[in-house]
C-alpha cells in the first residue's frame, strides 16, 4: 500500500514538473513581450488618431452618403458644426407616422437638421415615400436608404430609431420609439 502511495505522489510531482516547464518555455522572452507592446501600442494609438466611429452615446457617429427624395445627394459630415437629429423610419411605421408631425414642428422651430432616413427597401414602392412626405407636408430632408446600407451601418433593429449628433459629430443621445417633441427639445438643449 505504502509503495503504491508513493508511484502516485512521484507520478504527480512529476506531472506537475513537466506542465510548469513547458508553461515556463512557452512564455514570451523579454524582446518578443516589447516587440508584442510596440505593436498593441501602435494599433492603440493609431485607433486613437483616427476618431472610434460607432452607435454608441459618446462615439462618433459613422458617416455616410444618400439621395434625397429630391436627388440631392447628402453626407452625414457635410454638417459637422450643427446640432443633427437622425432618424430612422418607413411610412408603414405606426409609430414613425405618429412621430413626424412633433419631428416638422421641431424643425420648424429649432436650430437642428433632421436627416430622416427612409428603410426604402421595407416599402412596397418608392413613389410611396414621396406621397407621405406630400401628405404630411414634410419639409425637412428625406434620405433614401434603397441598399439597406447606413441602417445595417447603424445596426437598425426596431424603428423608428433616433440618435442625435452635437456638433462635433458625436453621438449624445438614442432612442428607439416615437420621440414626442419635448423630449426632441429636451434632448436638443442638452447638446452642445
Amino acid at each position: 500500500m505504502k509503495k503504491v502511495l508513493w508511484v502516485v505522489v512521484l507520478s504527480g510531482l512529476f506531472w506537475v514538473g513537466y506542465y510548469s516547464y513547458g508553461l515556463i518555455n512557452s512564455a514570451p522572452n523579454s524582446s518578443e513581450t516589447i516587440q508584442m507592446e510596440k505593436k498593441t501600442a501602435m494599433v492603440h494609438t493609431s485607433q486613437t488618431e483616427k476618431a472610434m466611429e460607432g452607435t454608441e452615446i459618446g462615439e462618433t457617429a459613422p458617416d455616410f452618403e444618400l439621395t434625397t427624395t429630391d436627388e440631392e445627394k447628402v453626407k452625414l459630415s457635410d454638417y459637422r458644426g450643427k446640432k443633427v437629429m437622425l432618424n430612422f423610419w418607413a411610412t408603414w411605421c405606426p409609430p414613425c407616422r405618429e412621430e413626424i408631425p412633433d419631428m416638422q414642428n421641431f424643425y420648424n422651430e429649432k436650430e437642428i437638421v433632421i436627416l430622416a432616413v427612409n428603410l426604402t427597401q421595407t416599402e412596397a414602392k418608392k413613389q410611396d415615400v414621396v406621397d407621405f412626405m406630400d401628405k404630411h407636408h414634410v419639409s425637412f430632408p428625406v434620405l433614401l436608404d434603397e441598399a439597406s446600407e447606413v441602417s445595417n451601418k447603424y445596426r437598425i433593429q426596431p424603428i423608428p430609431t433616433t440618435y442625435m449628433i452635437d456638433t462635433q459629430g458625436k453621438i449624445r443621445f438614442k432612442a428607439y420609439g416615437a420621440m414626442t417633441y419635448e423630449q426632441m427639445v429636451s434632448e436638443f438643449e442638452k447638446m452642445k
